[in-house]
């Protein structure tokens, strides 16, 4: 059963001072080479040049004439939010979207989607993760405090994906299965597997 601690998670968000901690309570090593990572350096090479394009979209694009450009259009109304609001507006906006296999959408069993791909197409669990976090980013988020998390389940006993940001000494996790945003500390049900941000990537094992 998955464990929530008392109170707002993100009370204190707005006046945060990061640190490095064990994600789930598992001991983390920093790697480099992203190379192993062909899905995501297409999704980060890829995005870079749909949100130039979409930038052409103009200040009344439509999520089905163009989605990325509604994209954008949101996150410029979240410019002036306090930050506990943009992390639960991201979150919300993402999750709002179905849940459809990569099998379903584009025929295989792992498929890493872009942001504009998953705004056209839904998606699974690391869709969401990846949309949460590059949204984040365009915010002014920095990059090193976020990674796309691979998790098992231990519930459900399958492979999940889940978005983490470090802030205000925790790290919070934005997760498509879990409506509010939790401190890492009060969820049980996650072994971290892998982790990886635009720079690095981490294994994970018990302590």
């Amino acid at each position: 059963m998955l464990a929530v601690a008392g109170g707002d998670a993100l009370a204190s968000v707005d006046h945060a001072t990061s640190r490095n901690d064990d994600l789930f309570g598992y001991r983390q090593f920093e790697k480099k080479d992203l190379a192993l990572f062909p899905q995501w350096l297409r999704v980060l090479q890829q995005h870079v040049m749909d949100t130039a394009a979409a930038e052409k979209c103009g200040g009344k694009a439509s999520q089905a004439d163009c989605p990325l450009g509604h994209w954008l259009n949101f996150l410029r109304g979240l410019r002036k939010l306090p930050r506990a609001e943009q992390l639960r507006k991201v979150n919300r906006y993402a999750n709002r979207h179905p849940y459809i296999l990569d099998s379903e959408n584009y025929g295989v069993s792992d498929y890493w989607a872009t942001p504009r791909e998953f705004l056209i197409n839904d998606g699974d669990c690391e869709d969401y993760a990846i949309i949460k976090m590059l949204s984040l980013q365009w915010l002014g988020y920095d990059v090193d405090r976020m990674r796309v998390v691979i998790v098992q389940d231990t519930n459900l006993r399958t492979a999940h994906a889940v978005m983490s940001i470090e802030m205000n000494g925790d790290i919070f996790i934005l997760d498509n299965q879990i409506p509010e945003i939790l401190s890492h500390a009060s969820i049980y049900h996650y072994v971290p597997v892998y982790s990886i941000n635009a720079h690095h990537w981490w294994m994970h094992v018990p302590r």
